[in-house]
């Protein structure tokens, strides 16, 4: 008999709920898509570097990452970058190339419709 462990981080059982209203809102399956995402173990979320970001992306691209942003490599693009954490030295590398890093929740309200955005992992 194995015991059923649901999330405890109140932030993230908020975005889950916000992102499935968006997307039955708004017709949109990115958002479903990244709820999804979300709703696995916590040991599942995606964890990119700096260098994947640069070599996969173009000049103003938006790319969400459904977990953490981390500073390996290097940036050599303005980037916008959605993600549900940042280390402090990758926020520092992205804005300092003069890129942007927002959470989800700013892209779900900026963006509703989620249209020019793509999903890294």
């Amino acid at each position: 008999m194995s015991k059923i462990i649901k999330k405890t981080n109140l932030r993230v059982l908020g975005l889950i709920n916000d992102l499935k209203t968006a997307s039955r809102e708004n017709e949109v399956k990115i958002w479903r898509d990244i709820a999804l995402r979300l709703s696995r173990p916590t040991r599942n979320f995606s964890e990119v570097n700096l260098s994947k970001i640069n070599r996969n992306t173009k000049e103003d691209e938006t790319i969400i990452v459904p977990g953490k942003v981390l500073a390996s490599g290097t940036l050599e693009h303005k980037v916008n970058v959605v993600a549900l954490g940042f280390s402090d030295t990758a926020k520092e590398k992205i804005i300092g190339i003069g890129g942007s890093c927002l959470t989800i929740e700013q892209l779900v309200k900026d963006n509703p419709s989620g249209s020019n955005v793509r999903i890294m992992q």
